[in-house]
């Protein structure tokens, strides 16, 4: 396969603990520092064969760009407007046997104060678990990691993502502020 490939020659070892029961699942992605995280993460999940959706900005959809945003399994999110994003995403696994959506909770390539808790409250709203994937720069790793399941408090959660994610490494490690999931609600950029 291609990507397997493209990434063997740059030098990335996948390491998955993919399994069947995740492929209904809300997938946390981390560190997120770089535009590179979205090409290096694609070419992971086309090696492992995982279709994943993914949500983005909805300015982000523009010709010719857009195209390929949903080609590639891009929802766009409308940040601005007053809906309940959350549930809008939830209904989306409704009567869907296979689908798996990728959140970046830090919500931006730069540091944040804050991670975003939504892709908690979808994960129990949907009731699916929640999966980590993450892409480690520093070893030249990326792949899937421990399944979390939603029947446990959001601090629990926390505490099982901030001990996964300790020591993976962002292509820019200053941007990437792991203890700022203990203060999730709105993302808010560091000044």
């Amino acid at each position: 396969m291609i990507s397997k490939f493209i990434l063997k020659l740059l030098g990335w070892t996948i390491i998955s603990e993919f399994t069947d029961d995740i492929r209904r699942s809300v997938m946390v992605v981390a560190p997120h520092t770089s535009n590179w995280d979205f090409i290096i993460g694609r070419l992971v999940f086309n090696a492992i064969g995982l279709n994943v959706k993914f949500l983005i900005k909805k300015e982000a959809f523009v010709f010719p760009l857009g195209y390929f945003l949903r080609k590639w399994g891009g929802i766009p999110v409308d940040r601005h407007k007053k809906t309940n994003i959350v549930d809008q995403v939830a209904g989306n696994f409704e009567g869907k046997n296979e689908l798996v959506i990728i959140i970046t909770p830090e919500g931006t390539r730069s540091r944040v104060r804050k991670w975003k808790k939504g892709f908690y409250n979808i994960a129990q709203k949907a009731d699916v678990p929640i999966v980590l994937g993450f892409l480690d720069y520093k070893r030249k790793e990326a792949g899937l990691g421990p399944v979390i399941r939603t029947d446990k408090t959001y601090e629990d959660v926390a505490s099982k993502i901030e001990a996964f994610y300790s020591d993976k490494t962002g292509k820019h490690p200053e941007k990437f502020n792991l203890s700022a999931i203990r203060g999730a609600s709105k993302g808010n950029r560091e000044k």
